[in-house]
C-alpha cells in the first residue's frame, strides 16, 4: 500500500510540474513528433494547423529519427524538475521531450525558399556546445566573436545533414549542461539516430521550410506516445 501511495504521489507531482504547459492560442502551426517509448530512435511527425479552437492535420505523417539514445525531458515551454526522469543533459545522445519554439532556418545555400529567418552556413559558422562558454547553445560566426569555447558543431559540413535545418529553442536562454544545438535537419538514414536532434528525409525538411511561418508562432511538440496521451488534454494538444 505504501508503495502504491508513493507511486500515486510521484505521478501527481509530475503532472503538477507540467500542468501549466499549454499550446498558446496564438500558436497556429504545430509539428508533433512521437516515438513508441523513451528509448526509441524512430518515430513519426505530423503537421497541424489551428482552425478555430482545434487543430487539423496537414498532409500525411512522415518518418523521423531522434537521439541515438531516445528522448529525455527538455526545457522549452515545458520546464522539467530534477525529479522528472529521464532528464536531458549535454552529451546524452537524447532528443528533448516537451514543447519548444522554433528559431531560424539555416543551410548551405545562400538563400532559401522559406519565411523563417534564414542564415547561410559558412566555414566559420558554429553552434557552441561547450557549456562553460558565454556563447553556449548559440549559433555564432567564430571570426566575429571572442572564442571562449573548446567544442562546437560546424554548421558547414562535408556531408548533407545540415544542408537544410531549423534551430529548436531548447534550453534557451541556456543553462550550463542543459543540452545544446538541437535542430530539425536531414537524416543520415531511417535507422541512424542523432546526437540529440530530430532528423528526417530531405523532402520533409524542405516541406517544413516552405510551410512554417513565424507569424503563426509555430511550435514543436516531442513526446513518447504514452506521455503524449497523458498530457494531451492538459496541454491542449490535438488528437494523434
Amino acid at each position: 500500500m505504501n508503495t502504491l501511495i508513493k507511486t500515486c504521489a510521484a505521478l501527481l507531482t509530475l503532472l503538477s510540474n507540467v500542468a501549466l504547459a499549454q499550446i498558446p492560442e496564438t500558436s497556429r502551426q504545430l509539428i508533433v513528433v512521437t516515438t513508441p517509448d523513451w528509448n526509441s530512435i524512430q518515430g513519426t511527425a505530423q503537421r497541424y494547423e489551428r482552425h478555430g479552437q482545434g487543430f487539423q492535420k496537414v498532409g500525411e505523417p512522415f518518418a523521423i529519427v531522434v537521439g541515438k539514445n531516445g528522448m529525455a525531458w527538455g526545457t522549452g515551454l515545458t520546464t522539467p524538475t530534477p525529479d522528472q526522469q529521464p532528464l536531458k543533459h549535454e552529451g546524452d545522445g537524447k532528443a528533448p521531450a516537451g514543447i519548444f519554439k522554433l528559431g531560424g532556418a539555416f543551410g548551405y545555400a545562400p538563400t532559401a525558399d522559406t519565411r523563417l529567418p534564414y542564415a547561410a552556413s559558412t566555414a566559420t559558422r558554429e553552434c557552441v556546445d561547450d557549456s562553460q562558454s558565454s556563447h553556449y547553445n548559440t549559433l555564432v560566426d567564430s571570426s566575429a566573436v571572442n572564442k571562449d569555447w573548446t567544442s562546437s558543431e560546424r554548421m558547414l559540413r562535408k556531408d548533407q545533414l545540415y544542408r537544410q535545418g531549423i534551430f529548436v529553442e531548447h534550453n534557451t536562454p541556456a543553462l550550463a549542461n542543459g543540452g545544446s544545438c538541437i535542430f530539425l535537419h536531414i537524416w543520415r538514414s531511417v535507422s541512424s539516430g542523432t546526437l540529440g536532434c530530430t532528423a528526417m528525409d530531405p523532402v520533409n525538411i524542405q516541406a517544413l521550410f516552405a510551410w512554417l511561418d513565424p507569424r503563426e508562432n509555430p511550435l514543436l511538440v516531442q513526446l513518447p506516445a504514452a506521455q503524449y496521451d497523458l498530457y494531451r488534454e492538459r496541454w491542449k494538444l490535438p488528437s494523434r
